[in-house]
């Protein structure tokens, strides 16, 4: 296959240039190649040539014990796939009581097997720490699972106490600790507060669980890292500008492996859509910020004090699932679809409206997170040698972002009514197209579990 005319963008070169493909590898990248007998050739003028992109924070068929997470390993690959991405690492749901990390890797790869369309990986997960746990993840380096999350709040969150000892661990190994940083006290007792008064529509939700929690947990896990040896440690889905000061803070206090992602809905919704009367759409957890956050986290993806950008996707019906908060916010399942709308969301509001330019859209979709994650220089980057995911876009083509255009298994999307221009046209996985102008045309099972390195924190 040859991709011919584009704007292709790599690590060095921005430019006209012609790729080619063979098998699953990029061969080579040259300002001008000459088709070979019965090759494919694709015509990229006018179009970007990008990175498959990358989407580190995914939650398919999540188990949250009463409700199941609405896109599986099938449909929800479907959907990264038609939204330019090649490659998810998902989030996995803790298991039955005493479940090894291990477990839920054989678990989640079963599932995701003969059903996902691009590549996946899977971050471990843990509620614990015991000698076996800690044994478990140096172990689980072998199988390619170098990262893994922890929670300051909900049903599985960790004391502080065995989070250290964790983060001592993961030190020495060299492992990533994602994050999901909010102060529980503070959440409970503000959930409790409000139920007890009756204060129970949506427009409380982010009301119970505000920025100064987020920020003392990002805080407070930031300085254990620290003291533990500089753990690498990941932010999962800043929402704030007190979050991101602190952790500039932190870096510039010399703690080089503190890294942040955030998430488009942070970055182009606000809590003002908690007072509508669909407010249950939008609950997640942590919730949408007022709007004065929004161009302090676009700064900060310009800057590069925010590394990533990833989804947190995970839908349920409003029609539905999302009905169980009708009347109390608190039963609501949290999480929002997003995992199609990334990548177009990210070059129509940062590379066309020029708040940043297409190398800086390559490694926030794509490189940091193939880097941070062990994946790099596999994926996350054109190169020769590099796995053949590539995404084309249209930097002309306008649309408007509609549920009934999307592919994930749910019945709304967050970005209902959002006009973008430049969207992707092609996606090319391990260099078989998967996507074409919006439409599906891969298979099932054509996705491969992607063994981790270690991370790349220098």
């Amino acid at each position: 296959m040859l991709i011919k005319h584009g704007i292709v963008v790599t690590e060095g070169f921005v430019g006209i240039a012609d790729l080619r493909i063979e098998g699953e590898l990029i061969r080579e990248i040259a300002p001008s190649l000459e088709a070979l007998p019965g090759e494919e050739v694709i015509d990229a003028t006018g179009k970007v040539v990008l990175p498959g992109g990358v989407d580190v924070h995914t939650h398919m068929s999540l188990d949250l014990g009463h409700v199941v997470a609405t896109d599986d390993f099938y449909t929800g690959t479907v959907a990264a796939a038609c939204g330019g991405t090649t490659t998810i690492v998902d989030h996995m749901g803790f298991g039955s009581t005493g479940s090894s990390i291990l477990h839920q890797v054989r678990h989640y790869q079963d599932m995701a097997r003969d059903k996902a369309v691009i590549d996946f990986s899977v971050h471990g997960v843990t509620n614990r720490v015991d000698p076996d746990i800690l044994v478990e993840m140096e172990s689980l380096i072998a199988e390619g699972v170098t990262s893994h999350k922890v929670y300051t709040t909900y049903g599985g969150k960790m004391p502080d106490r065995e989070i250290f000892e964790l983060l001592e661990q993961t030190a020495k190994l060299g492992v990533m600790i994602c994050v999901h940083p909010e102060n529980d006290g503070i959440v409970t007792y503000l959930r409790e507060k409000f139920v007890r008064e009756g204060k129970l529509s949506p427009m409380y939700h982010p009301l119970s669980r505000p920025p100064e929690a987020e920020a003392d947990a990002i805080h407070r896990i930031a300085l254990m890292a620290h003291l533990a040896g500089d753990a690498p440690l990941y932010i999962v889905h800043l929402t704030c500008a007190l979050g991101l000061e602190l952790i500039r803070g932190r870096r510039e206090r010399g703690q080089g492996r503190l890294f942040a992602e955030t998430c488009p809905q942070y970055l182009v919704l606000d809590d003002s859509l908690y007072q509508r009367p669909d407010g249950l759409k939008y609950i997640m957890s942590p919730p949408l910020r007022g709007r004065e956050n929004q161009e302090v986290l676009w700064q900060g993806l310009i800057s590069g004090e925010i590394q990533t950008v990833g989804t947190d996707h995970c839908p349920f019906f409003y029609g539905k699932e999302k009905q169980l908060g009708k009347d109390d916010f608190t039963k609501a399942p949290g999480g929002a679809p997003g995992v199609e709308a990334r990548m177009t969301i990210l070059f129509s509001e940062g590379v066309s409206d020029g708040r940043f330019d297409l190398r800086q859209f390559a490694e926030m979709t794509a490189t940091n997170p193939a880097k941070l994650f062990g994946m790099y220089p596999k994926k996350g980057v054109l190169r020769p040698g590099s796995d053949a995911d590539v995404v084309i876009f249209d930097p002309d083509r306008q649309d408007v972002i509609t549920w009934d255009k999307l592919h994930e298994n749910v019945d709304y999307t967050p970005y209902e009514g959002l006009a973008v221009k430049g969207v992707p046209v092609l996606t090319i996985s391990r260099g078989k197209i998967v996507a074409k102008d919006g439409t599906f045309v891969g298979k099932a099972g054509d996705g491969q579990f992607v063994r981790r390195g270690l991370p790349i924190t220098g």
